[in-house]
């Protein structure tokens, strides 16, 4: 009887277990269907349908010229579905798809058969074609036998991407930047655009179809950049600076040329020596970001504050001694081995000596270097320009209110140590003075567009205040035209085209070891009447070879110099055909002159309409004349650029 108790009780236990199971199922299908119904439902919609961004295309990158220098491509990668394919078309069109790809591609007919066969075999669905076709190649690959049938009978896959190119290649892709860099950081709320989205039905492993959706959001391409850059400056830019670079096995350098009087930064080039490859490229903007001591081209803004302050004029006589000048414990030398004697102030700057503009700057300002710290500030050096790119390095002048002022401070700041100025920096400094004190804020973009449309227009020079006054900007210009001419840039004199500026030499990382140098010049063309200014800052070129900065760094700012010349003729006389009248030079000479630049509007005002006439039907232009007499006004300027055929107005009174 106990034993038939026993399995009664274990017979009501089994089944109250299943009936507890049973209400537990009961309850959880009763939550599901009803409590979280619309949450699973979500989860099951979320692994069938899915949205997709969209990303825009990027808007272009232009020259100042509209040269394309970034744009946005389209690009394919194609892979292939053996298995969605039947018999009857895999066996129908293996041959001619195997024949069509081969004809397009590098492996054989049969080794594309072979692989898809495997493939096929296998039940691999994504075996891979070709990646970054371009739209023609992927519609030549797209109509092939078997790809013509679509992705589910013909097993054709195709995957869409965009990416930026740069058609200049690695010349400037610097300045054009990526992400967060350059041009392209600095516009990216510009060129960005702005993202769609797209609904998708998941339809095999790893395809989706777009299906139509109401909220389906279209992208809106980006804007497009117009910048300040010329492709043909930046080439000569590029060039020069390179073959110097490899000359002297250099670790890095930049080069910057800037038009005088607009700011526009005309070309920039950066590069870097990889020590993996052994090749210079663009490897980062040190015109832009590196700080670093300016050495003997900091002269110029030594010499600007002691003139402005009138602690000496340019004739002022200074003793170099011998050369060798102790302040507290340390020793000022000049390069050249006994000094320069006594020299003027002037003479200082175009024999770059250290001895004596550590003199005239410690005499002057011992009692108050405080006065010369400020005046340096008071002309903006210790401030960031405030570009319109990312990443400005902050420069650096001293003070004596600094923790770590010293003795020796002042003397070292008046050629360039202790100091920091970014190669971008120093240049705008030196246009400054090409522009007679005004300082003029660099730039880098024209115009921001909407296709043909233009959205916002930065063709206006942006003035800063002034560096100094007229009279001390017209001071400093003739002697840094002297530098050129009979000072430590004699090297690169030039009689045929006029060149104004300073060398730059200085020890760098010298607190870990000798022998390393900073070279460089900074200065502008033509020396009378400047349209650009440029800077070259070679940083530690192999000493053995040569480090001083007419060596090194003057010969690249030649270079470029006199390839503008030739691409943009600049000399004297073209300058008289821009702004001489008659009553300037002959008629012969004037006609002379204008035959041979063409490409240059001459100063009509004031000729007779025949001799005007004459001139303008040499340089194959087409003239219509109103009125009688002189010409009193041209419908192109002088000095424009002009173009065969091009029809001008000439008023006659």
């Amino acid at each position: 009887m106990s034993k038939e108790k026993n399995i009664l009780k274990r017979y009501f236990i089994v089944l109250a277990v299943f009936f507890t199971v049973a209400v537990l199922i009961v309850y959880k299908l009763f939550v599901i269907q009803f409590v979280e119904g619309d949450k699973y439902e979500d989860l099951v919609q979320s692994t069938v349908y899915r949205t997709f961004t969209i990303e825009p295309n990027r808007g272009n990158i232009y020259d100042s010229k509209m040269n394309l220098l970034a744009t946005s491509v389209t690009k394919y990668e194609i892979r292939f579905d053996p298995v969605s394919v039947s018999v009857a078309d895999f066996k129908k069109y293996l041959k001619p798809l195997s024949d069509g790809l081969a004809d397009i591609f590098h492996p054989s007919s049969n080794t594309y058969q072979t692989r898809f066969k495997k493939a096929r075999q296998h039940n691999s669905r994504y075996v891979f074609i070709a990646k970054n076709l371009d739209y023609s190649a992927y519609m030549r690959v797209k109509n092939l036998p078997m790809f013509s049938l679509g992705a589910y009978k013909g097993g054709f896959i195709a995957e869409q991407s965009t990416v930026r190119e740069y058609p200049l290649g690695k010349v400037g892709k610097r300045t054009v930047g990526y992400k967060n860099v350059g041009l392209e950081g600095a516009f990216d709320d510009y060129l960005q655009g702005e993202k769609g989205q797209r609904l998708k039905q998941k339809i095999s492993k790893g395809q989706w179809k777009p299906i139509s959706d109401i909220n389906q959001i279209e992208p809106v391409d980006g804007l497009d950049v117009v910048s300040t850059i010329d492709v043909n400056i930046q080439d000569i830019t590029h060039h020069a600076l390179l073959k110097q670079l490899e000359a002297f096995e250099a670790d890095h350098g930049t080069a910057i040329v800037m038009e005088t009087k607009t700011g526009e930064i005309k070309a920039i080039a950066n590069l870097g020596m990889s020590k993996k490859f052994g090749k210079y490229y663009e490897k980062r903007n040190y015109a832009v970001y590196e700080t670093h001591e300016p050495g003997s081209t900091f002269k110029l803004m030594s010499l600007v504050a002691a003139l402005e302050d009138k602690v000496i004029d340019t004739s002022t006589v200074v003793d170099t001694e011998n050369g060798r000048m102790k302040y507290f414990d340390r020793v000022v030398t000049d390069s050249r081995i006994g000094g320069y004697g006594k020299i003027s102030a002037a003479r200082a700057l175009e024999l770059s000596s250290n001895t004596a503009f550590a003199k005239m700057i410690y005499e002057g300002y011992k009692d108050k270097p405080e006065q010369f710290s400020n005046r340096l500030k008071m002309m903006g050096l210790d401030e960031k320009i405030g570009l319109q790119i990312q990443g400005e390095g902050q420069p650096h002048i001293p003070h004596p209110d600094d923790s770590n002022w010293y003795g020796t401070t002042l003397p070292w700041m008046s050629f360039g140590y202790g100091v920091s100025q970014t190669a971008l920096q120093t240049l705008t400094f030196y246009n400054a003075i090409a522009n007679n004190g005004m300082l003029v804020k660099p730039k880098f973009i024209k115009t921001i567009r909407d296709r043909n449309r233009i959205l916002e227009s930065y063709n206006e020079a942006i003035i800063s205040g002034s560096v100094c006054s007229k009279e001390t900007a017209k001071q400093v210009r003739e002697i840094l035209k002297n530098t050129v001419e009979r000072g430590t840039a004699n090297g690169i004199y030039n009689e045929n085209f006029s060149m104004s500026g300073k060398t730059g030499t200085c020890q760098t990382e010298y607190w870990k070891e000798s022998g390393k140098y900073i070279s460089s010049f900074a200065g502008y063309f033509p020396a009378d009447e400047p349209k650009y200014s440029a800077i070259v800052v070679i940083h530690k070129p192999n000493p053995q070879i040569g480090y001083y900065g007419s060596k090194v760094a003057a010969p690249v700012f030649k270079s470029i110099a006199k390839k503008i010349y030739s691409d943009t003729p600049l000399v004297d006389e073209v300058q008289q055909a821009q702004f001489a009248s008659l009553q300037d030079i002959d008629d012969g000479k004037y006609n002379e002159i204008a035959q041979k630049y063409k490409t240059i509007m001459p100063n009509l005002v004031g000729m007779p309409a025949m001799d005007a006439i004459s001139i303008l039907e040499n340089n194959g232009l087409n003239v219509k004349l109103f009125g009688e007499g002189k010409v009193v006004k041209q419908s192109i300027s002088a000095g424009k650029k002009i173009k065969s055929k091009t029809q001008i107005n000439l008023i006659l009174g």
